[in-house]
């Protein structure tokens, strides 16, 4: 299913943040940025890396207004346990949803059919609550903070800017373009 320009749906998760447990929904994403990093389990391989790559790009997203909800089906409970045993986690400031429902898996239609766990997928949400980038990568494939801090900064620019696009490999403060007759078979 095609997410991209769709809202964000009704959502109620608990959490943990900061050393507590707390309640979030779609209410408290509204008229913010935010990004929800799905990932398959606590206590794997890969997905710590990612995690941790998160955490220490996590104040660069902040100043842009964004909000990060790692998401998987495991528990908050989990999560703090997890939080409390590595080193790597242990860096996370951000809020970590615990689904083990599956409802906000499956709003992002990031559910493994069958098997219980999230699929290795990124959403980018605008203030507005409409979706504006996904990604979704293969089991052993990590994902680059960098990267998605780059695509946030895409976003946040072409939102500001009508009738402007970011092109490939943009970087912020490079020339963007404006779509026209003039640029068809130009570049």
């Amino acid at each position: 299913m095609a997410l991209i320009n769709t809202t964000l749906k009704p959502f109620t998760a608990e959490a943990y943040k900061d050393g507590k447990f707390l309640t979030v929904t779609d209410a408290d994403v509204a008229g913010k940025w935010a990004i929800f990093f799905f990932y398959p389990a606590d206590f794997t391989f890969v997905c710590p890396t990612e995690l941790e790559d998160l955490a220490d790009h996590y104040a660069e997203f902040q100043k842009l207004g964004v909000e990060i909800y790692s998401v998987s089906t495991d528990t908050h409970f989990s999560h703090k346990a997890w939080h409390d045993s590595s080193p790597a986690i242990g860096k996370i400031t951000y809020t970590m949803l615990g689904d083990p429902s599956g409802q906000v898996t499956n709003n992002f239609d990031a559910m493994r059919p069958g098997v219980g766990l999230a699929d290795r997928a990124t959403f980018l949400v605008d203030p507005d609550g409409v979706i504006q980038f996904t990604e979704t990568t293969s089991e052993g494939i990590g994902r680059n903070a960098a990267e998605l801090l780059r695509k946030v900064k895409a976003a946040q620019y072409v939102r500001a800017h009508p009738g402007e696009v970011c092109p490939a490999k943009w970087e912020e403060g490079e020339a963007t373009l404006a779509p026209s007759l003039d640029l068809v078979g130009k570049i």
